[in-house]
């Protein structure tokens, strides 16, 4: 399982301080993945609760896990789709995301479902990739395994459907949002403790079908060795580390 906590290790500092979590909250985590932003949120909401969900059976159940191991009691996980799942209506006070809103398919459909949960005045706190052109973790590997073609039009889409914050602007207050702001957040993120580590978890995440699915036979049987030569350009003594970009969304519950 790719361990998307360690990888995103630097933005988690920026989640938590602009969520600002109350002992008495009622959380919903969107997209909680193995459960880290939903243990964390539980220890700041010691009087309150907190429930993670996630499409992802397996990581619900990692979830689960690690939260019953490290002894957070007022935590939930839940295996269902935001898009669509019939939330307790104003069941909640504050709702966090870490990258776990790009994939919507209707966008104002979601978050309108999402803020049915929240009660008036509640607090949505998300973070998204800016563009693919912004992200160093897309140019540089994809260079790497590709050279110098443009990139493949369906990297504007997926991760990166969030990126133009004026859509996404608009997309939260026809949901029902107000008080949209969206702030630049810069941080590198972190593939392995080393290129030989990354490049197994890359590998094992699909980053090459994902970055350079127009490659032909050829090119393809080398983008493997390719990926590597990249990562060890990438390796430095705390890891192998690429830049990035992404959104701080933070809105209110208007309804």
């Amino acid at each position: 399982m790719f361990d998307y906590d360690a990888e995103l290790v630097r933005y988690n500092a920026h989640l938590q301080a602009a969520a600002d979590i109350q002992p008495d909250d009622l959380v919903l985590d969107i997209g909680c993945g193995a459960g880290q932003t939903s243990r964390q949120a539980a220890r700041s909401a010691r009087e309150g609760s907190v429930m993670g969900v996630d499409v992802s059976r397996e990581m619900v159940e990692r979830a689960r896990l690690l939260a019953e191991e490290e002894g957070v009691g007022n935590v939930s996980f839940v295996h269902a789709d935001a898009q669509t799942h019939r939330f307790e209506p104003q069941g909640f006070t504050v709702t966090i995301s870490r990258y776990g809103t790009m994939f919507f398919a209707d966008p104002v459909a979601a978050f309108t479902n999402i803020g049915s949960a929240l009660r008036p005045g509640a607090r949505l706190v998300q973070l998204v990739w800016q563009a693919a052109d912004r992200q160093d973790w897309v140019t540089a590997i994809r260079a790497g395994i590709a050279g110098d073609r443009p990139l493949p039009p369906g990297l504007l889409g997926g991760p990166f459907s969030l990126a133009d914050r004026t859509v996404t602007r608009h997309l939260l207050a026809a949901a029902g949002f107000d008080d949209v702001e969206v702030t630049e957040v810069h941080e590198p993120i972190q593939y392995g403790a080393d290129a030989a580590d990354a490049h197994a978890a890359l590998l094992d995440l699909g980053m090459i079908d994902f970055l350079a699915p127009d490659l032909d036979g050829a090119s393809a049987a080398q983008a493997p060795d390719r990926l590597r030569t990249v990562l060890e350009a990438h390796d430095g003594a705390d890891g192998v580390w690429f830049d990035s970009a992404c959104w701080l969304v933070t809105a209110r519950w208007g309804r």
